[in-house]
């Protein structure tokens, strides 16, 4: 017994020994396992640019710098969540506005639309004979003209060999009653009057050239013939509109189609007359939607006796909207929406203390003002992005996230980098990558339009590199109208549409903040961002040239700025002679 004591013993000590000789060393072991899974398993990430993730240091990609370790945090965003840098946010001067429920005190729907000719004042002065023109008293068109007015003299062999009838006929009127009557008939539908027809039997003379009077007044929208042509019986001479009423046809989109009822009363502005408003009640609205742009129209009748109005004129339209029962609605800035045609998206900021985004798809109701009614996607308390949006949805498509462009996430971007406030931008040869904006088709006459306002943005710039404010704000002014003479009636496709709706309200707003001002350094400021609008622009729709995308890192206070040039040689407009040659090309767009 004393032995089986003592083995036992023995086994316990030796047991006790081995514990604390191996225990210790095995947790180390898998101590020094776990750490070497988790140094297999680390990620390294570039400190500018976030969207770059590699399994093993190195060099980044786009910039160069050395990469860091990637914080174990950032793996604990959502699938569809994406974060952006300070930096980032700053270059492109990224804001976001708190969704809350309110009353819509401006609840007035805003319209544009163009002026038309009112098709039910127009005339078409036509020829009732056969005949030649000898002369046309018509000069141009635009010219008024007046009732009774004399048009044209035209020969005519068929008048001439009636006019010998009547004479015939009056001879033979007291034996032939019916001939003669008819015979004065006869040039009666040819629209001579009593008073020509009995001139003529009275002088018994003919006439050779019989005169055109007009049958309406009004302007001459179009010559049809030339003095000297060979016109047959009914063809139209002139068109001829009466221009004291005219027609302002606004496109209304299908949620708010229910909002308009006919006689509804309208106040008109234009850019024109900017003071002043124009009532004028809703006339017609289409019963028929047009399927490429989603969109009815809307018709309304206004006075122009004094010649205000003007055919082709832009106009907008403000007009009392849907009425909430409840007077309380929840709205979200315009500016916060990015549309394809399809779906309406906006981008959330998630956490408040965290600059972390992602992508929602809401369903917008009336445009209330300058904002949208949202219907479903959103609730009180959201955080979502009201400028910068076409840049976070850059970002979000370099990430492979949910985009504007691509609802499922993944990489969708096909030639250059995209969007620039983002130091995602990088040309080909810097690279290696061919990333960029999908370009989207539009007509070659809105990209010569397009041109043209580019055109005058190079030369603000150019103004700015010879820090002169002057002509910098006159160059301003010329974008402005360059821009506000593109038509985008032209694109016809609804996601082209969409895009530079959104797009020219910001070059507008950055171009008239440099207008308003003539410090050059206020200038500068605003230029940074017309550069960044301008810049989406160019790489969506193109404008028939090569363009280089510049960038300076000491701008902006050194946050960094972008620019567009013709050359490649780098000319800097944020410090003029001090730093003309700062900066490098960062992209090419073609």
């Amino acid at each position: 017994m004393k032995k089986y004591i003592i083995y036992t013993g023995i086994l316990v000590v030796g047991l006790l020994l081995g514990w604390l000789l191996f225990g210790g060393s095995s947790k180390v072991e898998s101590g020094h396992n776990h750490d070497a899974v988790t140094e297999t398993n680390q990620m390294w990430t570039c400190s500018m640019h976030p969207q770059i993730m590699q399994p093993e240091p190195g060099d980044c990609p786009i910039c160069g710098m050395d990469l860091i370790p990637a914080a174990s945090g950032s793996d604990g965003l959502l699938a569809d969540q994406f974060k952006l840098t300070e930096n980032a946010m700053a270059l492109a001067n990224i804001q976001t506005t708190v969704v809350g429920k309110g009353n819509a005190e401006d609840n007035t729907i805003k319209l544009s639309g163009k002026i038309a000719v009112n098709e039910e004042a127009n005339a078409v002065q036509v020829s009732y004979f056969s005949g030649r023109i000898e002369r046309l008293n018509v000069s141009f068109t635009g010219e008024a003209v007046r009732k009774g007015q004399l048009l044209a003299s035209i020969y005519s062999p068929e008048l001439y060999a009636a006019q010998q009838e009547l004479i015939t006929a009056a001879a033979l009127k007291e034996s032939q009653p019916a001939l003669y009557k008819a015979v004065r008939n006869k040039l009666k539908l040819w629209k001579l009057s009593d008073n020509q027809i009995n001139q003529i039997e009275k002088t018994q003379k003919v006439k050779e050239n019989f005169p055109v009077y007009a049958t309406v007044s009004g302007t001459v929208t179009e010559k049809l013939v030339e003095q000297g042509d060979y016109i047959k019986q009914g063809q139209p001479l002139l068109k001829i509109a009466n221009l004291n009423t005219v027609w302002a046809n606004f496109d209304v989109y299908e949620n708010q189609i229910e909002v308009f009822k006919k006689g509804q009363e309208v106040l008109v502005t234009t850019n024109a007359y900017a003071n002043k408003q124009f009532k004028g009640k809703v006339d017609f609205i289409d019963p028929v939607l047009n399927t490429k742009t989603r969109t009815v129209t809307l018709r309304v009748v206004l006075n122009n006796k004094e010649d205000i109005f003007k055919p082709g004129m832009f106009v907008t339209a403000n007009m009392d909207g849907m009425k909430n029962e409840s007077k309380e609605v929840l709205t979200i800035p315009a500016s916060a929406v990015l549309w394809t045609g399809e779906r309406s998206v906006v981008y959330l900021k998630t956490n408040p203390n965290q600059t972390v985004f992602e992508m929602r798809e809401v369903v917008l109701g009336n445009q209330m003002g300058n904002e949208y009614e949202v219907l479903e996607g959103l609730s009180t308390g959201n955080e979502v992005v009201t400028n910068g949006t076409f840049t976070v949805d850059a970002a979000a498509q370099l990430q492979g996230k949910k985009s504007m462009m691509n609802k499922d996430g993944g990489k969708t971007m096909t030639g250059h980098e995209g969007h620039l406030g983002m130091d995602t931008n990088v040309s080909n040869e810097e690279s290696g990558h061919t990333h960029r904006n999908e370009r989207l088709e539009v007509p070659e006459e809105f990209r010569e339009q397009l041109r043209v306002v580019f055109n005058e943005y190079i030369r603000l710039k150019d103004a700015l590199v010879k820090e002169d404010s002057k002509n910098t704000s006159i160059s301003a002014t010329s974008l402005l109208n360059k821009l506000s003479e593109i038509d985008m009636k032209l694109l016809s496709d609804t996601n082209a549409h969409t895009h530079w709706m959104a797009l020219t309200g910001d070059i507008k707003s950055s171009a008239t903040s440099i207008f308003k001002t003539s410090d050059i350094k206020v200038q500068r400021g605003h230029f940074k961002h017309l550069s960044s609008h301008l810049i989406n622009a160019v790489q969506l729709f193109g404008v028939n040239e090569k363009v280089y995308v510049e960038f300076c890192p000491m701008a902006d206070n050194n946050n960094g700025a972008y620019w567009l040039s013709k050359e490649e040689k780098v000319i800097n407009p944020y410090f003029g002679d001090a730093m003309l040659t700062c900066g490098e090309v960062k992209q090419v767009i073609d």
